[in-house]
């Protein structure tokens, strides 16, 4: 095992990239008039066209209850709608409003321009390994949950 120092140190860069990216999404979804959780959903919802409950809630790495009480909160503020499917009444599709779509493509236009900011900043022959490195990183998070 890697010392305390070392792992202290890959700790806090980890802590200090969620907090800087933690920080750009809270501003987003700020200036969209929504909470972060709402405009989070809003992107996936965005991004699949139509999801269902559970799968949106699998994405967001929430519980069913939580996502729920987000959707409806956007619900209530016209952002989506739940419609049944007609193949299978106990499904529910949530989709985005026109109102919803609007603010989804504000959030990934401003999000695009921030990151290609960012990835344009990497210097060109480090690029394709900052991008191995952080898909290792995602790896190794996915099978060690915290917690």
């Amino acid at each position: 095992m890697e010392g305390t120092d070392v792992v202290r140190k890959f700790r806090d860069i980890v802590k200090y990239i969620v907090r800087s990216l933690g920080i750009y999404e809270k501003s987003e979804a700020y200036c969209c008039g929504t909470t972060l959780a709402q405009c989070n959903a809003i992107i996936e919802i965005g991004r699949a066209k139509e999801i269902s409950l559970i799968d949106l809630a699998d994405i967001l790495n929430l519980d069913t209850s939580t996502a729920s009480r987000t959707v409806n909160n956007l619900v209530s503020q016209n952002l989506v709608v739940r419609e049944e499917d007609p193949e299978d009444r106990r499904y529910l599709k949530i989709k985005l409003t026109k109102e919803g779509e609007k603010i989804y493509k504000t959030v990934e236009e401003s999000m695009d321009i921030f990151f290609k900011k960012v990835y344009e900043s990497i210097p060109a022959d480090k690029r394709e390994q900052v991008m191995e490195s952080l898909g290792i990183l995602l790896n190794a998070l996915k099978e060690n949950k915290c917690c």
